[in-house]
């Protein structure tokens, strides 16, 4: 089976669309799915178009959707909307990763009506397709012969002091429970292989983490971010990461890959 395998489109249609397009997506009359490895919306302005496109895909059993941690966040701010609204600080949080944009946009909302009717704006966003079929059809992972399919990593056992993050191999990652799903959506998979935790002689496709980071701190191709900075996939042992940062960059990045 061929796989186009994209990440972190965060709202981004056009360019997910221009990278599809660019790798022969479209033309292919062969058999083969796409592999969205988490983060659809947040950021960019385009979710209903998204929507519409992945929402097909997965009426016809096109599509393979890997839960991201942007998607953990929209579920909890909307089921939480109410008390964000008028109690919690981590509204702030939700606001400055997108989230909230993200409902007002599906919605047609504004923030006066989430303050006004927050429940009414919760109730609007969960009979949209992205609630009722497209979060409800994500998975932790996906895996194929060589490769498996995450957001940010697989589990693992993080030990974190200050800044420095050590990921230590779990082997019985494939029988974590939700929560553990949940932090490892949040992990440096290019750090983490690094480190050596990556499933022994398969190689782990994740976003999350934008591709520059490890061109410039594991290869020494810089800068980090601005002009200059490399948002190409990053390839080596054990992982192969893909998120393009698309708010800053301006690109999603594809990759094709071919395996049973």
């Amino acid at each position: 089976m061929k796989y186009y395998v994209v990440a972190d489109i965060h709202g981004f249609y056009d360019l997910m669309i221009a990278a599809l397009t660019e790798h022969g997506y479209f033309a292919d009359t062969g058999p083969h799915k796409l592999i969205i490895c988490g983060d659809l919306f947040d950021r960019g302005s385009q979710c209903l178009q998204l929507q519409e496109f992945v929402y097909g895909l997965l009426r016809r059993d096109e599509v393979i959707l890997i839960r991201g941690n942007h998607e953990d966040l929209l579920e909890d701010y909307v089921d939480n909307l109410p008390y964000y609204v008028e109690y919690d600080w981590r509204a702030d949080h939700h606001r400055s990763n997108g989230t909230v944009q993200t409902v007002l946009n599906f919605t047609g909302s504004t923030d006066t009506d989430l303050v006004v009717r927050p429940q009414a704006v919760a109730a609007a966003m969960k009979h949209t397709a992205v609630f009722k079929s497209i979060l409800p059809a994500m998975r932790d992972y996906f895996e194929t012969k060589n490769y498996i399919f995450v957001h940010g990593w697989i589990p693992s056992t993080m030990l974190k002091s200050g800044k420095s993050e050590r990921y230590l191999f779990n082997p019985d990652w494939r029988c974590a429970g939700p929560q553990e799903w949940e932090s490892a959506r949040w992990y440096n998979g290019m750090t983490a292989a690094r480190q050596g935790d990556f499933e022994p002689f398969k190689t782990i496709i994740c976003g999350h983490v934008h591709t520059s980071y490890g061109h410039f701190h594991y290869e020494g191709k810089g800068p980090e971010y601005g002009e200059g900075a490399d948002f190409s996939p990053y390839y080596a042992e054990g992982v192969i990461a893909i998120d393009g940062a698309a708010a800053d960059s301006g690109r999603v990045n594809c990759i094709v890959i071919e395996d049973e």
